[in-house]
């Protein structure tokens, strides 16, 4: 039986890997060393302006619980055992995550991917389509392309655009090959500051444009993520006519499907420039998210 959202496509190409690219991409690894590609999350910790704090609440103590006379166990607890549980309150958007489908609209219908739009799709649990419950697992080769590395910098100064051509460069200088169904990580150099607001602010938005943004999607990727909040430079600067303030999220993301993530942590990639590996992220499924918290790894 059919039901509402069949009519919509809820995937993008990053989840129509085949068993033998998942086995290609398993038989990458040499070393057996792993890097961590997120930083601790924490009450007050920076995210996009525009996104609701994230914070980390107790909701049981063992005084509290004693306290509110609550008995988990019922009477008989004579070593006086407790717990703890905490809340956690903010976005799917807090540190290092992947946006789902749903996360950006465009149009005077407010559509995104697929067909869906707000006036027949979005909840008030959130979109009934698209949404982070429908996120795949990236199990997938990634490859860095460590823009300030290549300029001799420690980081882009704030606003920097990378355009195709710098890509382009920066991948023959490591002596990469981007490939279809990789996930490429664009390093601007941004995390090297945190957790520091005012020295990130040095460094804020940079990233790549529009140009660098189809260079992409030419070769195939599935998937593309730096280590910003915007992935995409900001304010962009060819917003084109009539004017789009994030016309790489919507090539990307809106029209072609092309997960992308934001707030990655490449330090350590670039500090020992590894610039290919295999590349795990596992998303929540939580039904009407907008994208998913990871805590991605690079496998070499």
């Amino acid at each position: 039986m059919s039901t509402q959202t069949d009519q919509f496509l809820e995937e993008g190409p990053a989840a129509h890997q085949s068993p033998n690219e998942l086995l290609a991409a398993l038989q990458l690894p040499r070393q057996g060393r792993l890097y961590s590609l997120s930083v601790p999350r924490f009450t007050g910790m920076p995210v996009f302006g525009a996104h609701p704090p994230f914070d980390v609440s107790m909701y049981r103590t063992p005084a509290g619980l004693r306290g509110d006379g609550v008995k988990p166990w019922g009477e008989v607890n004579e070593v006086n055992l407790g717990y703890m549980a905490e809340v956690m309150s903010g976005t799917s958007h807090s540190g290092a995550h992947v946006d789902a489908l749903a996360h950006m609209t465009i149009g005077d219908d407010d559509h995104w991917y697929g067909g869906a739009a707000a006036g027949t799709c979005l909840g008030d649990r959130g979109p009934t389509v698209g949404d982070g419950s429908k996120i795949p697992p990236f199990i997938r080769r990634g490859i860095l392309l460590d823009v300030p590395g290549y300029r001799g910098i420690n980081a882009l100064p704030a606003n920097e655009p990378v355009n195709a051509e710098e890509l382009q460069a920066v991948a023959r200088h490591q002596g990469v090959t981007i490939t279809p169904g990789d996930v490429v990580m664009i390093r601007t150099g941004y995390m090297s500051e945190w957790p520091d607001p005012e020295r990130m602010a040095r460094h804020v938005t940079a990233g790549p444009d529009i140009s660098a943004a189809r260079w992409l999607l030419e070769q195939g990727v599935v998937a593309a993520g730096s280590d910003t909040e915007t992935f995409e430079v900001q304010p962009a600067p060819d917003p084109g006519s009539p004017a789009n303030p994030q016309p790489v999220h919507t090539l990307l993301l809106i029209e072609n499907a092309i997960y992308l993530f934001e707030s990655i942590y490449l330090e350590d990639l670039a500090r020992d420039r590894v610039y290919e590996f295999l590349f795990v992220a596992l998303p929540i499924k939580v039904k009407g998210a907008t994208g998913s918290m990871l805590d991605p790894v690079a496998i070499i």
